[in-house]
């Protein structure tokens, strides 16, 4: 039988309360091009869906399975902003000092008065890098953080939104350094190893082989015009740089290879199970990685209007993405989380006090997606 017609393996669980999930979930695979994929929600300490389905590979070959890991692209960023604000709960960091009081670097190009909430809320000014980059300088987190300390901002601190494409991971990521002395990726693990949350920044070659292969499609050109080549404060430059300064910063030509995964680029190349980000949702909700006041805060609508990198008004909280009528996270006008390119999704619903997790390796341009959509419905159609 050819690859595309063997039959799709889906296994795991659902309670039965929920077994409307697992059809949404059988159907994306049926009526949704979905290649491979997995689904976690846990509702007030009880798993209740735990299902993985399809291919880890193009070709089919490799059965996704329950440890199958898969970059969720910015479903990263709520992970980025977790770590930095457990720094600001420790007291190690602050929301609303200069960067540049922890990071003296930072403190050029009109970037002095630039804050963690600025950072957080994508109005920090450098939503892209100026000096010409390669993919072998993103390797090297010392080399990026450098040169977005080095780049003179796009705007003033604080007066606009602006989509922090890529340079978000290094930028908050580099506060939570300089704050705790400990890189991105060792503080996720700290936060993740004892929820048994399977989410990574720099995948160890040990873990590689978990890995699924990412599927474009269509698959993504380069841009055919050099950013460099256009206007040096071009708004069109500004936003070509943020997604191809490094060629690789978005993921193009890279994201299956070793050196991507074993990189820690907090935006964008966040390796995991739906049940790793699942379980930090629900852990978040329950009260047992930041302080009430400070997810209050974090989770709540912090600064929105027009975005010129993702064309469209947004609403942001401190790194993570309030439910809305546009992009809706269940009922609860309390839910929040991140989206990731192609639909992955992460998000937690206080008053359900719920945890999910989606990933997928299909990945379908932007965050918009049909097959994520249909299974939130049915978790919240079941509850």
């Amino acid at each position: 039988m050819p690859p595309h017609q063997q039959p799709t393996p889906i296994s795991g669980w659902c309670d039965p309360a929920f077994a409307a999930v697992r059809q949404a979930f059988e159907a994306n695979f049926a009526e949704r091009g979905e290649v491979g994929a997995a689904c976690h929600v846990v509702i007030d300490r009880r798993v209740v869906v735990d299902l993985v389905g399809g291919w880890a590979d193009e070709a089919r070959t490799r059965a996704w399975q329950p440890d199958t890991m898969v970059n969720f692209y910015s479903a990263g960023k709520a992970l980025t902003a977790l770590v930095a604000l457990q720094q600001v709960d420790a007291g190690s960091l602050s929301l609303d000092t200069p960067l540049a009081n922890l990071w003296p670097e930072f403190a050029t190009g009109g970037k002095e008065s630039a804050t963690l909430r600025h950072a957080l809320t994508h109005q920090a000014g450098v939503p892209a890098i100026r000096e010409r980059m390669t993919n072998d300088d993103m390797w090297h987190w010392d080399r990026m953080a450098q040169a977005i300390a080095n780049t003179e901002a796009w705007f003033e601190p604080g007066s606009r939104i602006t989509y922090h494409t890529n340079t978000f991971g290094h930028l908050v990521g580099e506060a939570a350094r300089r704050a705790s002395g400990h890189m991105p990726g060792e503080l996720l693990r700290r936060l993740a190893t004892p929820l048994d949350a399977d989410l990574w920044w720099g995948v160890p070659d040990a873990e590689q082989r978990r890995c699924a292969d990412v599927i474009w499609a269509p698959a993504s050109p380069m841009p055919t015009i050099d950013p460099f080549a256009l206007d040096e404060d071009s708004e069109g430059r500004m936003v070509m740089l943020g997604y191809f300064n490094p060629p690789g910063y978005s993921s193009h030509d890279v994201v299956n290879t070793a050196a991507w995964r074993s990189a820690e680029v907090p935006s964008t190349n966040g390796h995991g199970t739906a049940a790793g980000l699942a379980r930090v949702y629900h852990a978040m909700v329950q009260g047992e990685l930041l302080s009430s006041d400070l997810l209050a805060e974090a989770t709540r609508v912090q600064a929105q209007g027009p975005c010129p990198v993702l064309g469209e008004d947004i609403a942001v909280g401190l790194g993570f993405v309030p439910t809305s009528e546009r992009r809706p996270l269940g009922t609860s006008a309390r839910a929040f989380g991140h989206f990731g390119t192609g639909g992955a999704l992460g998000f937690g619903d206080p008053d359900a006090k719920l945890g999910f997790g989606y990933v997928m390796n299909h990945v379908i341009p932007r965050w918009q997606s049909t097959r994520n959509r249909v299974l939130i419905d049915a978790v919240y159609d079941a509850l």
